[in-house]
């Protein structure tokens, strides 16, 4: 178990349990506290609460969608530095654009390993641990 993930809290909202259940038990064995979401309004009446170190969001979900949940978090002054990684079984370029333009801060494509869904994490802390600085 790597320092890095040791009490890392990991916030991951998607409408498919099977996805959140994954993710919950990969990052929890990397020693992550985790906490989840159905969707959209679930993440935003949770996220004050539990103040997430990085924010997983699928794209696509009832109510209020993945782009609109992120565009509300990031624009939040206390959550607007917060790493935003979407979620999404399409790979392509206009999602990931569009990902971008309301402030997320990377994309992973679904089904993800569990390599992938760790790398993503690591990337987006060490980019902020170089910028914090």
């Amino acid at each position: 178990m790597s320092d890095l993930f040791n009490g890392l809290k990991v916030m991951v909202v998607d409408d498919s349990k099977t996805i959140r259940r994954t993710a919950e038990t990969l990052l929890k064995k990397q020693g992550c506290d985790v906490v989840t979401g159905v969707d959209g309004y679930d993440a935003l009446s949770k996220i004050a609460d539990y103040k997430p170190d990085i924010i997983f969001i699928d794209i696509m979900m009832p109510r209020l969608d993945g782009y609109q949940t992120c565009a509300l978090v990031k624009s939040n002054q206390a959550f607007k530095k917060t790493p935003i990684i979407m979620l999404s079984s399409k790979d392509g370029v206009f999602d990931k654009a569009k990902g971008r333009v309301v402030g997320s801060d990377n994309y992973l494509t679904k089904p993800f390993s569990r390599d992938e869904l760790l790398n993503a994490i690591s990337t987006q802390l060490d980019g902020n641990a170089a910028t914090a600085v």
